[in-house]
């Protein structure tokens, strides 16, 4: 009897031992486990954040889902963090990043916008489109892409992004396109490029976007107000450099369409030789002359000039106090060098595309006039005589004289 309660007591000291030592482990893990999770999750975070990109623009979440949707492989070949802004008179719109994205071997479903082939490459752009009027305008996201020698205007393809990232869900057709007062969207495109298309304007490291003005009246695309602009993307290391160098140059349409190389030759800034002409004050503020070299695609404008060509770029500081509209369309400039034996008039086709507009009562703008010069000529000739410009006369809106045929006349200093 005795035996038997031996064995039983020491049965029931082995189970308690266990159910002890059981409970002092499971107490154990719980008293850790909160620790741990403490140490393992700022890890997991830190480094989710060095997968982002630099500033606050990360594509990698639309990069994920463009490669499940078409089944395609990606790699992100340029990405660009460096905002631009272009303001029409209280509406803006920005480019806030942008990431070149190589999609390879994606479903055949997909290959139409890429030049029915299945390897390509895609230029995702953030926009942000910015009302700060005090009353609702219209806008309409055409933001299509160009590039040097581009067959077609390339625009946002919406197969790519999810519907409620796009800019063009949310200023639309079914939005009316309203920006309210006050009121900012940002969105983003999608601009897909075939194999080949990917390597022209990767050699070419440049493209641009057009920007359309916004509307003061819904479908009224007579009232539309500020100035039309355009951004320029950089899509590798060679094009970002192009674009720096070419800051330096004024914004007239050669610059501002990328027609072809510049390189200064001569450069005036600050001149400030102020002259009034029918109530309109003119300021020359500088100028510059350029060695021009145009690329292939402009080079049949400039069929005439065998011996090379100079541009001479003229800024004008316009302020109108007249109580009529000038009318910048009928402006016209004659430029008189070797010492007033020759003379050449304004190029038309040069000039900005902003500047074919007006010049309201009491506004006032930068105004560029461009001459096309024989580079030879200016080399052996004009360059070390005096450059004579004369201005106006000076019309209104219905192409009348309000300068009663005056002009004035500014001498472009050595």
């Amino acid at each position: 009897m005795n035996k038997r309660l031996l064995v039983l007591f020491s049965l029931v000291m082995v189970m308690a031992l266990m159910v002890s030592g059981c409970g002092k482990n499971e107490d154990e893990n719980e008293k850790d486990s909160p620790a741990k999770t403490e140490q393992k999750k700022p890890e997991k975070e830190k480094a989710d954040d060095s997968k982002k990109p630099a500033g606050t623009n990360d594509f990698s979440s639309l990069i994920k889902y463009m490669e499940k949707e078409t089944e395609g492989t990606t790699k992100v070949l340029y990405e660009n963090n460096e905002p631009q802004v272009h303001d029409m008179e209280g509406v803006s719109i920005s480019l806030d990043a942008y990431s070149v994205v190589e999609l390879k071997d994606f479903h055949t479903d997909f290959k139409i916008p890429f030049g029915d082939q299945t390897d390509g490459g895609v230029i995702l752009a953030k926009y942000t489109v910015k009302n700060d009027q005090d009353k609702d305008v219209y806008y309409m996201p055409s933001l299509y892409m160009t590039f040097i020698g581009a067959v077609k205007d390339y625009g946002d393809n919406n197969q790519l992004l999810p519907k409620e990232e796009q800019l063009k869900t949310k200023l639309s057709h079914a939005t009316n396109y309203l920006l309210k007062a006050g009121e900012e969207v940002s969105g983003y495109f999608a601009y897909s490029f075939s194999a080949t298309d990917l390597a022209k304007v990767n050699e070419l490291g440049t493209a641009t976007v057009s920007l359309p003005v916004p509307l003061a009246e819904k479908d009224d695309f007579g009232s539309g107000f500020g100035s039309k602009g355009r951004f320029n993307f950089s899509l590798n290391a060679n094009g970002a450099e192009k674009l720096s160098s070419s800051a330096a140059f004024y914004d007239d349409r050669v610059t501002f369409e990328n027609m072809g190389d510049k390189k200064m030759l001569k450069e005036k800034s600050g001149i400030n030789d102020s002259k009034q002409l029918a109530d309109v004050n003119i300021v020359l503020d500088g100028y510059q002359i350029i060695e021009f070299t145009p690329n292939a695609e402009e080079a049949p404008r400039f069929d005439n000039f065998k011996n090379g060509i100079a541009l001479l770029t003229v800024k004008f500081k316009l302020d109108n106090k007249n109580t009529s509209e000038v009318s910048l369309d009928f402006l016209s400039t004659k430029l008189t060098v070797n010492d007033g034996s020759q003379y050449l008039r304004n190029e038309g086709m040069l000039q900005h595309p902003n500047n074919k507009n007006s010049l309201k009562p009491g506004e006032a703008r930068d105004y560029l006039q461009v001459f096309v010069l024989d580079l030879e000529q200016y080399n052996k000739i004009w360059k070390d005589k005096a450059f004579e410009m004369e201005f106006g006369p000076i019309k209104d809106g219905e192409a009348k004289d309000i300068s009663k045929g005056q002009t004035v006349t500014f001498t472009l200093p050595k």
